[in-house]
């Protein structure tokens, strides 16, 4: 226990470093800065202006702001793109509770009681208790990554190629377990992934594969392309398609009346508590995250309420449970991340992308090479925290207002920053081509109800998957059954196998199917 406080008390002194700076205008005079601080706040502004705004979500923009960190120290760009992430849980519950429109997929079943509350004059508490339970959700998710994180390091350094390989596995049969709809069609979004992720040169030989001779194509997609493609232009369409001008009559009316009763906050509190609890463990399963964790905890508050009625009508514990939920499964996410140097989802691959930029490999090594950076990351998440809870109250009447602008103004604002941000990574104009072929793709996915996420997924651990399942090869001489014969790697497999047959038991499939029931009405 004394090691945690230590490594906390490290990480704290990281997030409130100052640099020094000496403008001109000063005569040579120095100004401390705290970086680190007003990177934080900085992410946890961006994240909330993303939840807020329909149409471009949380992948899209780190995906975008990328780039951006390429100036940026290390932990400083880490800090920033961790706020977004976790800020953007916070902003999308705002849009789903005044206007019916989710700012991001997490949200969704916040919409369903929390624009009723606002419908019924209530928006002011819907929004109190949204950030409440976000902010105690997020503390502890915090601590919970501060307490597993070494333990999880000192077991992952026990895993040999054959391990790693079995772990990435059993992560991609729970996105399957855990992804909305046809077991089978998640299936083939994994299996597409994987082969996109082998498009350009053999990671041994450097032979071309799938590239079909296009210069392009040489060193592979793009991660940040195919990110953008799938979730960025896609949401835009299928945004589009729906119709963009939605009911704003409540974005027109003052929100007042913020705080809860004393009453409201009696009902929420045993909700707020089983959905960090849940959106906790969610978010540490590869293939979890924010979107499973909010259905599963409406679900489940709904299947032990006295009177279920009562959800989809105004009831304040269907926005409690899965805003508290979202938010600690986007905390805990960073766990397998931080621990394993495997992203149990398609932000956390991006940030991948983002620490390799920075010359880190993500894994085990990181808490015991670069501990500043792991724990000043982790000390980063108690301030956003903070931040997101006494900034995001106060700016409701400008969220409102931004509200306001007309989507058909909206929309090509955001394709062309998205464009600007595709193009900004390798200034190829190609890359803003192959984005646009993706996010027809990706609106063709939505139509036909497959779902993009375990298709980035794939992606992201496909040359991971390719480089461990070589190197267990080489090192057992070819011989298969390495991944059946060492321990650890035979009970990853067999809970695989076993996982990937319950599935498909009709009974299992039946549960499954419930617990996104909420988004079809």
């Amino acid at each position: 226990m004394g090691d945690i406080f230590t490594n906390l008390g490290l990480g704290f002194g990281v997030v409130f470093q100052f640099v020094q700076w000496t403008p001109a205008f000063l005569g040579g005079a120095s100004i401390p800065i705290p970086v680190n601080i007003l990177l934080c706040l900085i992410g946890a502004l961006v994240g909330t202006l993303v939840g807020v705004l329909p149409g471009i979500g949380t992948i899209a923009t780190v995906a975008m702001l990328l780039p951006i960190t390429f100036g940026l120290p290390p932990v400083g760009a880490l800090i920033m793109l961790a706020g977004i992430y976790y800020g953007a849980q916070y902003g999308g519950s705002t849009t789903s509770i005044l206007v019916n429109i989710p700012g991001e997929a997490g949200s969704v079943v916040t919409a369903l009681d929390g624009f009723q509350m606002a419908k019924k004059g209530r928006a002011g508490p819907a929004l109190a208790i949204a950030a409440i339970g976000s902010f105690f959700a997020g503390c502890v998710a915090t601590v919970l990554i501060a307490l597993l994180g070494a333990p999880l390091t000192r077991v992952a350094l026990a895993f040999g190629p054959a391990e790693y390989f079995s772990l990435m596995v059993l992560g991609l049969i729970f996105a399957v377990v855990l992804a909305k709809g046809s077991v089978l069609k998640a299936i083939a979004m994994i299996v597409l992934g994987l082969l996109l992720s082998m498009v350009g040169s053999d990671i041994e030989t450097g032979a071309s594969r799938m590239a079909f001779n296009i210069p392009e194509l040489a060193d592979g997609l793009g991660f940040a392309t195919l990110a953008m493609g799938l979730f960025g232009f896609a949401e835009i369409i299928r945004n589009l398609d729906a119709g963009g001008e939605t009911d704003r009559k409540l974005v027109q009316e003052k929100v007042s009346g913020l705080m809860p009763t004393a009453k409201d906050l009696k009902d929420s509190a045993p909700a707020v508590g089983r959905g960090t609890v849940l959106g906790s463990i969610l978010g540490i399963l590869p293939g979890g995250g924010a979107v499973i964790a909010s259905f599963a905890a409406y679900t489940l508050e709904k299947k032990i309420a006295k009177d279920p009625s009562k959800f989809g009508h105004g009831e304040i514990r269907g926005v409690a449970a899965p805003e508290s939920a979202n938010n600690a499964a986007a905390q805990t996410s960073f766990i397998p991340l931080l621990t394993l140097g495997i992203p149990p989802n398609a932000v956390m691959a991006l940030m991948v992308g983002a620490m390799t930029i920075h010359g880190i490999v993500p894994g085990p090594q990181v808490m015991q090479k670069q501990p500043d950076l792991v724990w000043g990351m982790i000390a980063s998440m108690w301030v956003g925290n903070l931040m997101l809870l006494i900034i995001n109250l106060p700016l409701v009447g400008i969220w409102v207002r931004l509200l306001r602008v007309p989507y058909r103004l909206m929309f090509p604002s955001i394709v062309v920053f998205c464009s600007i941000g595709i193009y900004s990574v390798n200034n190829a104009p190609t890359d803003v081509m192959l984005a646009g072929a993706f996010g027809l793709v990706g609106y063709w996915l939505i139509k036909h109800d497959f779902e993009p996420a375990p298709l980035l997924l794939g992606m992201v651990l496909g040359p991971l998957m390719e480089e461990n399942l070589r190197r267990a090869l080489l090192i057992s001489r070819g011989d298969w059954s390495v991944f059946v014969t060492r321990p650890l790697s035979a009970v990853l497999m067999a809970i695989a196998a076993a996982l990937l047959i319950l599935t498909v038991l009709p009974t299992l499939r039946k549960k499954r199917d419930e617990v996104f029931v909420e988004s079809e009405n």
